[in-house]
């Protein structure tokens, strides 16, 4: 769920009862599907970003009840032997500033519209999810199961700094990890950043190609991401054959205690 930067999400059509070319319109309860961008709360919380002029939004605005489809499916030769999320839960609009900047950092063209009237953050309080990790490994997952019990405020602080230091300190460090660590071609424009980072793991992205690299232990604070950013870093050198070791690229070496 956190590798992804797009869901299927269905909502309620709403029945305005209104008359269609001479007919009762009787869509109401339909289940209606459509493709938004998701970003996450620290704590797993799905976030999206919705304008009140979309069909979407102005079923939710009647019934917050939604469903959000991930799928990880992509490039398998059967796809459904691979995994698919169906998260349920209720959205409702939030005004938090993090929420905000999770969204926008995490989708950076989304800034073009995200200060127009109409645009909300909105975050989905999960209820439960179904899980289908490939066949006959069906099951479902309680909120406990797969939430964080809490949003861990330390790392949450102190996250615009480190995703600042890392950027602008460690460009070698971010290669690492997309190439290295999570499999991405070494091929493509630009330069990898890290656009968030949880107490699961760290977010990257370069250009329109996203990047998760998990923790092998939860991170609830910036010494300890500190710590296992450089670990993650040291690990995917000696994983790739030629790529010198440099100090001055070793995150644990920063003089900057939150990066």
């Amino acid at each position: 769920m956190r590798g992804a930067g797009l869901a299927a999400l269905s909502t309620a059509l709403r029945g305005d009862g209104d008359q269609q070319d001479g007919q009762q319109d009787d869509r109401g309860g339909w289940p209606y599907p459509s493709l938004v961008q998701v970003a996450f709360d620290l704590d797993g919380t799905p976030l999206l970003l919705l304008s009140t002029l979309a069909d979407h939004t102005k079923n939710i605005a009647r019934d917050p009840r939604v469903g959000l489809l991930f799928d990880g499916t992509a490039g398998l030769a059967e796809p459904l032997s691979g995994p698919r999320l169906s998260v349920l839960g209720r959205a409702e609009r939030s005004e938090a500033p993090r929420h905000r900047a999770r969204f926008l950092a995490r989708h950076p063209g989304a800034a073009l519209y995200a200060g127009f009237a109409d645009f909300s953050v909105y975050a989905v309080s999960v209820e439960r999810a179904h899980l289908v990790a490939g066949f006959g490994r069906v099951r479902w997952l309680d909120r406990a199961e797969l939430m964080l019990p809490a949003v861990p405020m330390a790392l949450a602080e102190a996250e615009k700094a480190i995703l600042s230091h890392m950027n602008a300190d460690h460009a070698d460090a971010l290669r690492l990890y997309a190439t290295v660590l999570a499999g991405r071609s070494a091929q493509g424009a630009g330069s990898w950043t890290m656009t968030g980072i949880d107490p699961d793991g760290c977010d990257l992205r370069r250009s329109g190609e996203m990047a998760r690299v998990d923790f092998d232990h939860s991170v609830e604070n910036p010494e300890d991401a500190r710590v296992t950013l450089a670990g993650l870093a040291r690990q995917a050198r000696q994983s790739a054959p030629g790529s010198a070791p440099g100090a001055a690229d070793d995150p644990v070496d920063s003089d900057d205690r939150d990066g």
